[in-house]
């Protein structure tokens, strides 16, 4: 009997931190409202290291790295405002963010971003899908 009331002390345990919390959620929603204020300043280097090991990867230098941002996301390199909306825990280390875009040509977009916690502590961006939108939703 006391094998089983050591499982039933455990399950809750693990439940519990399966998913993120709001401490977490608020962490990646820092880590990806510095990277956007970072593009503002043109404080490249630090918009870069923001970035995970995996998109570090396929863009190996600052400058790859901001060739593909300013080539393909405008909207999230020089935002004219924007707002986090729903939000998606998928457990403990990976998060998806939307984040409501209104883009320097003043149209309306949708940026959904995914962050992967590190072992240092701290969330990552390991991707961003971006797309124009009519109407958005928080």
């Amino acid at each position: 009997m006391s094998r089983w009331v050591f499982v039933l002390i455990l399950v809750p345990l693990f439940t519990v931190e399966a998913f993120a919390g709001d401490a977490e959620i608020e962490n990646a929603q820092k880590t990806i409202d510095a990277q956007i204020k970072a593009f503002s300043r043109g404080d490249n280097r630090t918009a870069y290291s923001y970035a995970g090991p995996s998109i570090q990867r396929i863009f190996p230098t600052v400058d790859s790295f901001m060739s593909m941002v300013t080539g393909a996301y405008q909207p999230v390199y020089k935002p004219r405002s924007y707002s986090f909306g729903k939000v998606e825990e998928m457990g403990v280390a990976q998060i998806v963010q939307q984040v409501l875009v209104v883009g320097p040509d003043g149209k309306d977009y949708e940026a959904i971003y995914t962050l992967e916690l590190q072992p240092d502590g701290q969330y990552k961006i390991t991707g961003v899908s971006l797309r124009a939108s009519n109407t958005l939703s928080t």
